[in-house]
């Protein structure tokens, strides 16, 4: 069997689990329940479905949202530091809170991809619809045109303030975004060959590049400039009164031989009294879309973007196997879709190789091969267990209490929307540990600290509200636990869900006789049950019963994926 060959049959259990717990945040119990007789072309086609954005973030002052309409501060265009000091951590925690809580199959795991990919520094950004409508844009292109979404990028009002797009003029060029344009988001760097020569482009194609994306402008009222398929605002090309774009380079760029010397220029030019010829608004957007199609013609670009797919989803380590067998047919597929993702998304989660059946790369193990982030310890852990969490509109006690999970997942080493540099977070490109960077001696014991706060109620100084596991219910519930009186089982049901893989024997004896029974008999964990049923005293079971979940919340199994 290739490795790209697709499953047949129903999923099964363990291949559901591993699916949803790679496509998404973590599944719950039900989630898999309802996918593990599916096919995988019928499981991917709930996965894969568009979802509608969730319902914008609301702001403590108001009760009301500040999307529409925006705040008067900014309609009128003051830059208002106090007010978006505020509203923009509150972005990040109502991102924070769709992840744990929404259902929506691949779209915020892609959401959150494009994040780690098109890094946007949060902290950089002073205007939070800049970041609420750069989100959207992830969500809109979750299965769609990568090609599309990487255009978008160039005029993006958070990345034009992120990377110095906003300062890039003619008579002053910045190649910041430029660089990283070419670097990180598209076709990659390649090994030095020469001077100034990358193999995949050149310091020449940079400066060209930053010609054409010169003379763009962030649009703060957000309601321009809007985007025509998705309807989200992006930013402008700064033109005078006869909409002639005045700080723009309207001259000839010829690029390198890495792009067979491509000339792009604008289209349309018009004289303005003693100025030189300038371009028009359109002809400006006609040449980013220039630039991106040149690069995006380089099937080297498919190959870099594959690479960064592969990483995130499905291991760290790229093979020279894994590149001929794996990375080079997912490039074709997504190079000759015109980039769409969805074609390489269905091939590649729908592989032997993806679920380990594969026979000519078997040695390339994907199930439990990859270390959780903070977020997937986070948001799995609060899904499985079906934790109640705030609703939006109990403000403040909503964000409060967001804001001690944000600051716990930053303990753990992901500062959400707040990565250490703008190639993003280090685990996603750092070679060569990549996600082995998620683990050192001090995110380590947070994890595991995690574990204890979730039982013991996690809480606000200023919140009169907790996020705490209800244990007793959980277990309680027939749906999750068939038979908490049968320890064996028990611990069966909540080790096959909870962990990547099938555990030996001796493991699966540690968890029961030694954490759950404290090396008692069986029969007398049932006599403790039924004790607990019949007068309502948890105090035994229960503190058994978290010796447990701490212990598999704690095992190195638990921390893969």
């Amino acid at each position: 069997m290739s490795a790209l060959s697709p499953v047949s049959g129903p999923l099964g259990r363990r291949a559901a689990s591993h699916l949803l717990k790679r496509l998404t945040f973590g599944p719950t119990k039900k989630e898999i329940d309802e996918i593990q007789n599916k096919s995988i072309t019928e499981a991917l086609d709930l996965l894969l479905k568009k979802h509608p954005n969730p319902q914008p973030p609301l702001d403590t002052a108001t009760g009301a949202q500040w999307v529409n309409p925006i705040p008067l501060e900014r309609s009128t265009g003051k830059r208002v530091h106090s007010l978006e000091n505020t509203l923009i951590p509150y972005l990040r925690l109502w991102w924070l809170d769709t992840m744990c809580k929404e259902n929506t199959g691949i779209t915020e795991k892609m959401t959150f991809f494009y994040h780690s990919h098109f890094t946007t520094i949060s902290t950089r950004i002073y205007y939070s619809l800049s970041l609420y409508h750069q989100l959207n844009l992830f969500r809109f292109h979750a299965t769609g045109s990568v090609k599309d979404l990487a255009y978008k990028m160039c005029i993006d009002n958070a990345m034009l303030i992120h990377l110095d797009g906003n300062s890039n003029e003619k008579d002053n060029p910045n190649e910041n975004f430029a660089r990283e344009f070419l670097e990180l988001y598209t076709i990659g760097k390649g090994k030095q060959v020469g001077a100034d020569d990358y193999t995949n482009y050149t310091e020449h194609d940079i400066r060209q590049a930053a010609r054409i994306l010169s003379g763009f402008k962030t649009e703060h009222s957000f309601s321009e400039d809007i985007d025509p398929e998705s309807g989200i605002p992006l930013g402008r090309v700064l033109t005078n009164p006869q909409d002639m774009a005045i700080r723009h380079d309207s001259g000839v760029k010829t690029f390198s031989h890495r792009f067979g010397n491509r000339t792009i220029k604008p289209n349309e030019l018009k004289s303005y009294y003693d100025l030189k010829d300038l371009a028009t608004k359109e002809a400006c957007l006609q040449e980013v879309q220039d630039l991106v199609d040149m690069i995006f013609d380089q099937k080297e670009t498919s190959r870099h973007f594959c690479r960064k797919l592969y990483r995130f989803f499905v291991y760290y380590k790229i093979t020279p196997a894994v590149e001929s067998e794996v990375i080079e047919p997912l490039a074709t597929t997504l190079y000759n879709s015109n980039y769409h993702m969805e074609p390489v998304l269905r091939q590649l989660f729908s592989s032997s190789h993806f679920f380990d059946q594969d026979n000519s790369l078997n040695t390339d193990n994907v199930r439990g091969a990859l270390i959780k982030s903070p977020l997937e310890i986070m948001a799995g852990t609060l899904r499985f267990f079906e934790v109640s969490l705030p609703d939006r509109k109990q403000l403040p006690d909503y964000y409060e209490l967001y804001e001690t999970l944000y600051d716990k997942l930053a303990q753990q080493g992901l500062a959400l929307y707040e990565p250490f540099d703008v190639a993003g977070y280090t685990a996603y490109h750092q070679a060569p540990d990549f996600n082995r960077h998620w683990i050192s001696s001090n995110n380590l014991a947070y994890r595991y600290q995690f574990a204890r706060d979730l039982l013991d109620g996690i809480r606000h100084e200023d919140s009169s509200r907790t996020i705490k596991l209800d244990l007793m219910r959980y277990i309680n519930d027939s749906q999750h636990i068939t038979d908490p009186s049968d320890a064996e089982k028990l611990v069966r049901q909540l080790t096959d869900d909870l962990l990547p893989e099938m555990i030996t024997e001796e493991r699966f004896s540690f968890f029961l006789n030694e954490v759950l029974l404290d090396n008692l008999s069986v029969i007398n964990w049932k006599h403790e049950w039924e004790r607990y049923t019949e007068t309502g005293d948890a105090s035994a079971v229960k503190m058994q019963l978290d010796k447990l979940i701490i212990a598999l919340l704690q095992s190195p199994e638990y921390q893969l994926f």
